[in-house]
């Protein structure tokens, strides 16, 4: 079954926050191979002008995929997971990502496209403080293969 395409510029309500954990950021880090001392040692970080220790990169994933399940668990929408491949992901920070933040998700299906007899379904996730402050915003693409 394709995807709806009227659900593109749809968004759904913000996410309960998620508080940024010091070791959750340095086993993401360990898990990912990296070393650099402010993903691990909170004065290294410190030393960088940063309040606590920072998270890599790409460790907004552990929240951006828990908060899209609302996207791809919305059964008007048609996702079938079992038929998903990742396609793409990318970042665009204001700020880092520090232990202790406290970070909420909002999610916008931002394209469906098909080619091919495969979906491609592109959401954009704006990951702010809960006072609005925003942190980083994060596209994910993913495809729904056929069945053909």
């Amino acid at each position: 079954m394709p995807l709806d395409p009227s659900f593109v510029g749809r968004s759904y309500p913000p996410t309960a926050p998620y508080q940024v954990g010091r070791e959750k950021i340095r086993e993401f880090a360990t898990a990912i191979g990296a070393t650099d001392p402010a993903h691990h040692d909170p004065e290294a970080a410190r030393a960088l002008g940063h309040p606590d220790v920072v998270a890599p990169p790409t460790f907004p994933v552990v929240i951006t995929m828990a908060a899209s399940r609302q996207i791809v668990e919305d059964p008007e929408l048609g996702v079938d997971y079992s038929r998903v491949v990742h396609g793409d992901q990318r970042f665009a920070y204001t700020r880092p990502v520090v232990a202790g933040d406290e970070l909420i998700c909002v999610n916008t299906v931002e394209e469906i496209t098909a080619r091919g007899g495969h979906d491609f379904l592109t959401t954009r996730t704006d990951v702010s403080t809960p006072a609005g402050e925003p942190v980083v915003t994060v596209w994910s693409k993913i495809v729904v293969r056929g069945e053909g």
